[in-house]
């Protein structure tokens, strides 16, 4: 019953995180990468997302009371010969449970530190954030200069708005949204071919391209 209820829920909030559309994510995720950028202190050190070989910008939406579920969903990017790639879309869902109430939004950027890591983030199949891939939090500091040394494979940075003290993704499963992926690109259009730069991306992904390429 408990793991019954706390899938129920879990998939509660995956509706609740997909009610916009491509085109309103898309917008969501450069609105989160600016907010990062002009965070006073905790702003990601631009030599970080320099040397990045991709990002994953997700909004997760998380709640419960005992059991807690949590989704999202949110657009994937990787760096390519021509500069920045189009989006392509993922979610997040997972489930829990423990002593715990109230509701939480969490904005999180993936920073991902090598092609590994970014083949992962599109593979057709499920990724399960600290089983299939490890991820540590991110250095972080408008001060930090000079190259920075990698230390893992993703790093994970976050701002959240709520009654958790916290947010943790470790168990939460990220999978690609083929569907979302054609219907925005009005073709058959796999992750992997996205993120190659082998599909142009549409004009609506001008924005967020445009703030990536800021690093």
């Amino acid at each position: 019953m408990i793991a019954l209820a706390s899938l129920l829920l879990a998939v509660g909030m995956v509706s609740v995180a997909t009610a916009a559309t491509e085109q309103q994510l898309v917008d969501e995720s450069a609105n989160t990468l600016r907010a990062f950028y002009e965070m006073p202190e905790k702003k990601i050190p631009p030599s970080i997302i320099r040397n990045a070989r991709g990002l994953a910008i997700i909004r997760v939406y998380k709640g419960g009371f005992i059991f807690s579920g949590k989704g999202g969903q949110g657009v994937l990017v990787a760096r390519t010969s021509n500069g920045w790639s189009g989006p392509s879309f993922i979610g997040l869902g997972g489930a829990g449970w423990g002593l715990q109430a109230g509701g939480e939004m969490t904005d999180f950027i993936f920073v991902l530190n090598n092609d590994r890591a970014v083949r992962a983030f599109s593979r057709e199949g499920n990724l399960k954030l600290g089983a299939d891939l490890s991820a540590a939090a991110g250095p972080w500091g408008r001060d930090l200069q000079g190259a920075v040394t990698t230390t893992a494979a993703v790093y994970t940075y976050s701002r959240s708005k709520g009654l958790f003290a916290g947010a943790s993704l470790e168990g939460a499963v990220i999978a690609t949204q083929k569907t979302a992926n054609d219907r925005y690109y009005g073709q058959a259009a796999p992750a992997r071919s996205i993120l190659a730069g082998d599909i142009p991306p549409p004009q609506g992904a001008e924005r967020l391209r445009e703030l990536l390429s800021r690093y």
